[in-house]
C-alpha cells in the first residue's frame, strides 16, 4: 500500500513540476511583452496566481515522509544543507506572493507603468532563484545516491 501511495505522490509531483515548467516559460515570455500592456500584466497575474496555488501543493507532496528524507537517511550530516534548502523554498514562495501583491497594489495601469520595469526585473530574478533552488535540490539528491553507489567500489 505504501508503494502505491508513493507512486501516486510521484505522479502528482511530476504533473505539478510539468505545470510549473510551462508556467515559468509563459511568465518569461509575458515579461518580455509586458511594458505598458495591461493584457500582458493581467496574464502575468493569472500565471502568478496559478503558481501560488501549485507550489504549496508541490511542497506538501515533497514533505510527505519528510523533506529530502531519503538524503538524510543516507547522509544525516547533511541536515544543515537540507534545512537551508527548506528555508529557501519557503522564502521563495513568500517572495513570489509579495511580488504578486505589489503588482496588484500598483493597479491601475498608470501606476503599473511606473513599477513595470522593477517588477519585471524582480520576477526574472525570482525565476532564476527558483530554478537554482530546484537544481540544488536535484544535485543534493544525486550526490547522496552517487556517493552511496561510489562507496561500494
Amino acid at each position: 500500500m505504501a508503494r502505491k501511495s508513493s507512486c501516486l505522490v510521484d505522479g502528482a509531483l511530476e504533473e505539478i513540476s510539468a505545470l510549473e515548467y510551462i508556467l515559468l516559460g509563459d511568465l518569461l515570455d509575458l515579461l518580455e511583452e509586458a511594458d505598458g500592456d495591461a493584457g500582458a500584466w493581467n496574464w502575468i497575474s493569472k500565471v502568478l496566481d496559478t503558481l501560488l496555488k501549485a507550489m504549496p501543493r508541490e511542497f506538501e507532496l515533497q514533505d510527505e515522509g519528510g523533506y529530502l528524507e531519503e538524503v538524510l537517511a543516507e547522509h544525516p550530516n547533511w541536515q544543515g544543507q537540507v534545512r537551508n534548502l527548506y528555508q529557501e523554498r519557503c522564502e521563495l514562495l513568500k517572495k513570489l506572493d509579495e511580488l504578486r501583491t505589489r503588482m496588484r497594489d500598483s493597479q491601475p495601469l498608470q501606476q503599473m507603468k511606473l513599477l513595470a520595469s522593477e517588477l519585471r526585473d524582480e520576477l526574472r530574478d525570482w525565476i532564476t532563484s527558483y530554478i537554482a533552488h530546484q537544481r540544488h535540490e536535484r544535485r543534493i539528491l544525486q550526490d547522496a545516491f552517487n556517493n552511496d553507489i561510489g562507496a561500494a567500489d
